[in-house]
């Protein structure tokens, strides 16, 4: 069915339409095309949001649509889509089509070019299938998008065990559209989500670390882990972390439960966060479950190296890129280290203050703490070193290099970073302040030289 929306109603979302992508319509139409917004920018226009991105849908063929801009890249042209830049800005103008049957579980094997109304329903869930006009203010809607919006639902459109055989990643987005957009799952589309959880692992890794990225920072990650959980989809993608359920902790420091429970309430008090932050707060626990004991009480030795090494794989198994995966793994490594800050030598505590990692540690700190025993004072004391600590007290310039330690006389070697990490220390302790203190301190420290 389509629905036409009240022109009064219409107007106001006509006024928030991004001036790119109507500029993009208004030179499909002058062309004699239909040029419509499509997907995930309708849905979020009719919720009073933002879009992030406008996608356009179209009669016309890809060609066509090329020779209509001056900029514009090929990104699939097999299935009738181009990218059309303008400035700074890329819109996604996509041929109306019809899918073929799929057999791997992403693709169809063939697509046939069609009418807005078939490629409305070859789409995944009725949030995401509409069409608008915002030259003439109707709403194409011919799979109930506008009602489930209206009764906050996410439901796939037709067979919901078809639509995801066609591509499985669609399981997990109905997880992250239930989170973010704070709806709920239509019963008979999450019993198939839980009836095909465990075919998710024929999505790419890739496919299967950005969804989850998403699901992470987009917001209403809480429920989404919930959900992630609910449906079984949590066990197969990260096992790992569904294990932290039901692993107890020492309740005196720990009121709130179990690992699990932890980990989810830490995402409440973490705020907006990249994605390198949110995917170090879900792992930085992940250690717990395998080094679990009970002596004098409950413990986890050694948890956090244990974990840095599981972090480890479950990076390289997402293939996250080496500097998010390094940043991540860091997180969870350290994520202990805030403790000992008020024994800590001042060397050594300014060497962690410095550290690229830190401003996220420190956030890390926070919500960890507010998540179980609610006590601050290390992060206070940390935020008051970094007030106290300018730029030159963490960072002073070195007062020997290497090569005044071979003009001392030292044969260059591996311990020439030992010797300088050691002058760096005295002063970052206040013990060294010019260059002759360190030589002295070099030659009573490392003596003899050899000439």
């Amino acid at each position: 069915m389509k629905i036409r929306s009240a022109k009064s109603k219409a107007s106001k979302y006509a006024e928030q339409v991004d001036a790119g992508a109507l500029q993009v319509i208004e030179q499909l139409r002058a062309a004699g095309f239909q040029a419509l917004l499509a997907g995930g920018c309708v849905r979020d226009l009719l919720l009073g949001r933002m879009p992030k991105d406008w996608d356009i849908a179209t009669d016309a063929d890809p060609r066509e649509v090329t020779g209509l801009f001056d900029r514009t890249v090929s990104v699939g042209a097999r299935f009738g889509i181009v990218v059309v830049l303008l400035g700074d800005r890329k819109y996604e103008v996509a041929r109306f089509r019809r899918d073929g049957p799929y057999r791997d579980g992403r693709r169809p094997e063939s697509v046939e070019f069609a009418d807005a109304e078939a490629d409305a329903r070859r789409r995944d869930f009725t949030v995401n299938g509409m069409f608008y006009d915002p030259l003439s203010g109707d709403l194409l809607d011919y799979v109930q998008g506008q009602r489930d919006l209206e009764v906050r639902v996410i439901r796939t459109i037709g067979d919901p065990k078809e639509r995801f055989s066609e591509d499985y990643l669609r399981l997990l987005r109905a997880v992250r559209f239930a989170a973010r957009l704070d709806f709920t799952i239509e019963s008979s589309t999450f019993a198939a989500v839980r009836a095909h959880a465990e075919h998710v692992n024929a999505v790419s890794a890739e496919r299967i670390r950005d969804e989850l990225t998403l699901l992470l920072t987009e917001g209403g990650v809480v429920r989404g882990l919930q959900l992630l959980d609910e449906s079984g989809l949590l066990e197969q993608v990260l096992p790992e972390v569904a294990a932290m359920r039901g692993v107890e902790q020492p309740p005196q420091f720990h009121p709130e439960g179990d690992v699990w429970t932890h980990v989810k309430l830490l995402f409440d008090h973490l705020g907006n966060v990249d994605a390198d932050l949110a995917w170090g707060a879900l792992l930085h626990d992940i250690g717990k479950p395998p080094t679990f004991m009970v002596t004098d009480r409950i413990r986890f030795n050694c948890h956090d190296a244990v974990g840095a090494k599981m972090a480890t794989s479950i990076c390289q198994r997402l293939h996250m890129p080496n500097q998010a995966s390094e940043r991540i793994c860091e997180l969870v490594a350290y994520h202990m280290r805030i403790r000992d800050v008020k024994e800590m030598r001042a060397s050594k505590l300014k060497r962690l203050l410095r550290q690229p990692y830190f401003p996220e540690l420190l956030r890390l700190h926070r919500a960890d703490c507010l998540a179980s025993h609610g006590k601050l004072d290390l992060y206070e004391f940390c935020q008051q070193q970094l007030v106290d600590s300018g730029e030159e007290t963490l960072r002073p310039a070195p007062l020997l290099r290497g090569a005044d330690l071979i003009a001392e006389g030292y044969a260059p070697g591996p311990r020439f970073k030992a010797m300088l990490a050691a002058i760096e220390d005295a002063q970052l302790e206040g013990q060294l302040s010019d260059r002759d203190a360190a030589l002295l301190f070099l030659r009573e420290n490392f003596s003899p030289a050899l000439a």
